[in-house]
């Protein structure tokens, strides 16, 4: 075969990848904009003043905190401020270092309780249970360090309640939040989880654990991200939640039914992205055994959450992401294609597999066959000029497709300025970020096919995420 011939065959096995990756998305958009109609009316209601039935189910909200001095007692008082008829705090100290415990026990006036600690799924050891004598309603586990997951699991055997809520420790989450994530549970005795939407929260002014005013992040890596959140969660998730395929349930805040995770095992310890895999788990056994279920979405704004606004700590953290990603696939790869998976295993994890695991290869192949072709001579200027016009031009038409489903639904950002600045963003996405990103997951592939270590997160928590995956590593070997 000629060199000519090879590169005309590449060109048009890119163009098929990138028709069908362009139809995939734009299908979930399309569904995504028929579901905000559609839910129009009930969104409305929900601005109404909240009167409780007493029939809403009582919640557990676990919290794992890993040498969280600075923020969890404040934390934990936005938490008893939420608007819900019956909620228990369970606060698991995963090993801290530092004055976690200290601070938990002086603010909150904890004791020793001689508590049944039944253990229902595995954790590491539990050392003490504590009560707070200022509030009845939170308790706090001292446990050995095991990670986020596994402290996950630590809380879930403490929880008394039939569902249970996973926060990060530093999630704001708006005061009627768990009552909105707890609907679907209502109106369906199948839901066996639920995730909501979240939010960028750099640039908002937070008073007393609440967002009082939104803002735009200053720096453009942040605002970057606001658009990369509003294409997840308004026509990616909002988009699959219909047809019960959604493939995540962010681990910001998401809301589960506590038999149906106990019953699968509770969270993995040897992921680094233990919230996907757990909701690829609950659909690979639920389909497969053939019982009926369902995962839910709320697309209401409820949840905010600090993203990273440097290079550095934007990359650990899509190093780890993608990492996550291709170990909830291969954990759950009995999944695909399966005969009884439903939309699960044709429509979700085919996409996860083929045009999110593998896209950011396809990118970076695209961009150098192509780039080599011309530097040679054997393709011209203008379908040099061609292929990456429509590939930017896509990527725009997406983000500008997710900046009208937010103006049509929700409208969070008000002001002009901060419109503007969201169109900015698209420009300095597809210039020059989004080509870097693809790197970086191609890395994260790289760090899941070696089994390396990697960090996520700020430069503070870099060296604990480090040492957490290699803890990690040693118990998949």
């Amino acid at each position: 075969m000629t060199l000519l011939r090879l590169i005309e065959v590449v060109q048009w096995a890119f163009l098929a990848y990138f028709i069908a990756l362009t139809v995939s998305y734009l299908a979930l958009n399309l569904v995504s904009l028929r579901v905000i109609a559609r839910d129009a009316d009930a969104r409305a209601s929900l601005l109404l003043p909240r009167f409780f039935s007493r029939l809403e189910p009582p919640v557990s909200i676990i919290v794992p905190a890993f040498n969280e001095e600075e923020t969890i007692a404040g934390t934990i008082r936005c938490l008893l401020q939420l608007e819900y008829p019956e909620l228990e705090i369970v606060v698991v100290n995963d090993g801290s270092t530092d004055r976690t415990l200290e601070v938990l026990t002086r603010e909150f006036e904890l004791v020793p309780f001689p508590e049944a600690y039944r253990i229902s799924v595995p954790s590491t050891p539990v050392r003490r249970v504590y009560r707070s004598l200022r509030h009845r309603n939170v308790r706090v586990l001292d446990k050995s360090n095991g990670g986020k997951a596994d402290a996950m699991n630590a809380g879930i055997n403490a929880a008394r309640y039939p569902l249970f809520c996973a926060v990060d420790g530093d999630s704001v989450l708006q005061r009627d939040s768990v009552a909105r994530v707890v609907r679907p549970f209502l109106e369906d005795p199948t839901t066996i989880a639920c995730g909501g939407t979240i939010r960028v929260l750099n640039g908002c002014r937070v008073v007393d654990g609440f967002v009082e005013e939104i803002g735009m992040p200053r720096g453009w890596i942040a605002r970057v991200q606001v658009l990369e959140y509003l294409r997840a969660f308004l026509f990616g998730r909002l988009g699959w939640a219909p047809v019960n395929a959604l493939p995540n349930v962010s681990g910001a805040f998401g809301m589960f039914r506590r038999t149906a995770v106990i019953e699968a095992g509770g969270y993995r310890t040897d992921t680094v992205g233990e919230d996907m895999e757990l909701v690829l788990r609950l659909h690979r056994l639920y389909r497969l055994s053939g019982r009926p279920y369902r995962i839910s979405f709320v697309p209401d704004p409820i949840c905010w959450t600090e993203v990273p606004d440097t290079l550095a700590a934007l990359r650990r953290q899509r190093v780890r992401w993608h990492r996550g990603l291709l170990e909830a696939i291969a954990a759950n790869r009995q999944l695909l294609f399966h005969r009884r998976g439903g939309a699960a295993a044709w429509l979700t994890v085919p996409n996860l597999l083929f045009f999110e695991a593998f896209g950011p290869v396809v990118e970076v192949a695209g961009y150098l066959v192509i780039g080599a072709a011309w530097a040679l001579g054997v393709i011209s200027w203008s379908s040099f000029a061609a292929f990456f016009t429509a590939a930017l031009g896509v990527a725009t038409l997406l983000s500008a497709n997710a900046l009208l489903l937010e103006e049509k639904s929700f409208h969070v950002y008000q002001r002009p300025k901060q419109l503007a600045a969201l169109i900015g963003a698209v420009l300095v996405e597809n210039l020059g970020l989004r080509q870097l990103t693809a790197f970086w997951r191609i890395s994260g592939m790289l760090s899941w096919l070696f089994n390396r270590p990697i960090a996520w997160g700020s430069p503070a928590t870099a060296a604990a995420a480090d040492a957490q995956a290699r803890e990690d590593a040693g118990r998949a070997a």
